[in-house]
């Protein structure tokens, strides 16, 4: 071998261990990804990501952990995110509020420029819930009560300008009735408050469908645009005259401004076959939360659209926050 042939050789020898060190630098991911969820640990939605965690997990071959934030009206995740560096290790549940505030009240984020869209996931069934020994037996009962009482008809929330808040505002409005609207900290604090009475019934999500079963919460009414296979003779907002009203608050995953395109796609195709994984699909049906999914750009165009409808809802209810 001549001494051209023999450099030639040294050199292609120690450049190989380089190329597959900075291949396996680059290779994504190669250390744990956080999921920011808005919500405190042990609700629906905080059992729903943590579901997906553990599907991601296999399917990334990397650690998905979740990191509960909440408050804020569920948008501390998207504001955390927003000021992250843009590695794909921190991603976030962007919630229906979290584009709906900037409309109400200044935020340290612009939903225009500060997020990468990754992959839309699911929304919620939600419904108007009393207790089952209580006097409605329909949405119509409470109507007419609220007439007949302005002013006395006492309804929860889980959180003040949240979907089921705003939703019972509109369908106040629509009814023309005076109900006092009762913000809790979710369905943990409003529900035993329903069942001890001190409200006369709430907006609740899927979190309720056990006391439902067992006979001890009726659904008056549910927001999806079908009616829910586990309760059939429960009439959807739809069904009820209020003509194209159907509120799922959908939700998805954001990553920081500025993500590399590469590991976007890896971030939605790990996320995307975790959201299809069957032990995941269990938990969105022991949920009552169907299956939305949409990918990096159209869930991009939706987010947007998203958020110009709140701007007009925002508007036509009239709220401001400051």
């Amino acid at each position: 071998m001549n001494t051209i042939t023999r450099r030639a050789a040294l050199g292609a020898a120690l450049a190989a261990p380089m190329v597959r060190g900075a291949a396996a630098q680059e290779r994504f991911p190669n250390r744990p990804i956080t999921i920011l969820v808005p919500f405190p640990a042990g609700g629906a939605t905080d059992v729903q990501m943590r579901s997906l965690a553990e599907a991601a997990t296999r399917h990334f071959g990397q650690t998905v952990l979740v990191e509960n934030r909440p408050g804020a009206g569920s948008t501390l995740g998207a504001a955390a995110v927003a000021r992250a560096r843009p590695d794909g290790y921190l991603v976030a549940q962007m919630t229906l509020p979290a584009l709906r505030l900037p409309h109400m009240q200044r935020m340290p984020y612009d939903v225009t420029k500060d997020f990468t869209p990754i992959i839309h996931l699911t929304g919620y069934l939600f419904a108007v819930i009393v207790r089952a020994d209580g006097p409605y037996r329909t949405w119509q009962d409470l109507i007419a009560d609220a007439r007949r009482r302005p002013g006395e008809v006492r309804l929860g929330n889980t959180g003040a300008n949240g979907t089921p808040h705003l939703t019972l505002v509109d369908l106040a409005e629509r009814e023309r009735i005076d109900i006092v609207h009762v913000p809790f900290r979710g369905e943990g604090d409003m529900v035993p408050a329903l069942l001890g009475g001190h409200i006369e019934g709430g907006a609740g999500g899927s979190g309720v469908g056990q006391l439902v079963d067992e006979g001890r919460l009726r659904m008056l009414n549910v927001w999806s645009r079908e009616r829910s296979p586990r309760w059939p003779t429960v009439p959807t907002l739809i069904d009820l005259g209020y003509q194209g009203m159907s509120v799922t608050s959908p939700y998805g995953l954001v990553a920081p401004a500025g993500l590399d395109p590469a590991i976007r796609r890896a971030l939605h195709d790990g996320f995307k076959a975790a959201l299809h994984d069957p032990t995941h699909i269990a938990t969105l049906r022991r949920l009552d939360q169907p299956l939305e999914y949409l990918d990096s750009d159209a869930y991009a165009r939706n987010m947007l659209e998203v958020y110009e409808q709140e701007r007009q809802r925002v508007e036509r209810l009239g709220l401001r926050t400051g």
